[in-house]
């Protein structure tokens, strides 16, 4: 028998304290698009990014995100209290006790996530949410999307920041060859074996590696990238990206790491989101225009 509390529909009620946590970025009378504005479709799955940082709303979603998520009422999310304050942030008068939610994360039944999508089945539009970012890559919000796509039922991304994307862009690194690897190894051999294998492989492929890390262990990260990698080899650190007070985004060779590292330059890095990149390749798009679109 499942566990309904754990993993079953969230009737959510707005509470005061939710309430009084959220801040309206942009709101109702503030956006020119309205979910009147909108042609209605027969029914869609969104993919709806959530922002990453303490950024205004409006700096990082487009109008139009706004008018789809005002007229959803149905939402598969990651975390249910994280959704709630994000959707009163994108409109204070959003009723959220007149939404359903449904909650996944690693305590969910996978057989669940099929029921869920009965909304979508009779016509009416849904939402999937991530913590942060865009949902369906490096999240559980990617099982949605397949049982949807394996129906025949409509998948739409909306635009929004991914930090995998923005970190690669601003990295300098080579943006046409890479890889994303999501969590390396926590044992440090397998991590450092992990890590040779990455950089290897960016050699010889001319590609970059993206992976990323728990917050809590980020500069115990960068220590270990500096201690175990070739000092020619680069690495970029984008930590709390699209936030405009904290936003670091840094790429080094490594031997310049570890000075920066020894001379205490690094800020803390701990418990903040961060993407690590390395490149070891002959950078060939950036010295002689290669690669160019």
């Amino acid at each position: 028998m499942k566990k309904e509390t754990s993993f079953s529909t969230a009737h959510a009620a707005a509470s005061c304290e939710d309430t009084n946590d959220a801040i309206s970025d942009t709101g109702s009378n503030q956006n020119p698009l309205h979910a009147d504005m909108l042609p209605r479709d027969e029914g869609a799955l969104y993919l709806v990014p959530v922002g990453m940082s303490d950024a205004p709303l409006a700096d990082v979603l487009p109008a139009g995100n706004m008018a789809i998520i005002r007229r959803l009422r149905y939402f598969i999310v990651e975390n249910l209290r994280e959704a709630r304050r994000f959707l009163k942030r994108c409109d204070a008068s959003i009723d959220i006790s007149a939404l359903t939610f449904y909650e996944l994360n690693r305590h969910t039944d996978i057989n669940e996530v099929g029921r869920w999508l009965e909304p979508l089945r009779r016509g009416e539009s849904m939402g999937v949410m991530s913590d942060a970012g865009c949902p369906a890559v490096a999240d559980p919000g990617a099982l949605v999307v397949a049982v949807a796509q394996r129906e025949g039922l409509k998948v739409v991304p909306l635009v929004g920041p991914s930090s995998i994307l923005m970190a690669l862009m601003a990295s300098g690194f080579n943006g046409q060859g890479f890889s994303f690897q999501g969590y390396l190894p926590i044992a440090d051999a397998a991590r450092v074996a992990a890590l040779k294998r990455l950089e290897s492989d960016s050699r010889r492929h001319d590609m970059t590696q993206i992976f990323i890390e728990t917050p809590y262990r980020n500069v115990r990260m960068l220590r270990q990238l500096a201690d175990t990698l070739n000092p020619a080899t680069r690495i970029c650190v984008a930590c709390d990206i699209t936030s405009p007070q904290t936003e670091y985004i840094v790429s080094r060779d490594v031997a310049q790491w570890r000075r920066m590292l020894a001379s205490g330059q690094v800020p803390d890095l701990d418990k903040r989101p961060a993407i690590f990149l390395i490149y070891a390749g002959v950078a060939e798009h950036v010295h002689q225009g290669k690669r160019k679109h």
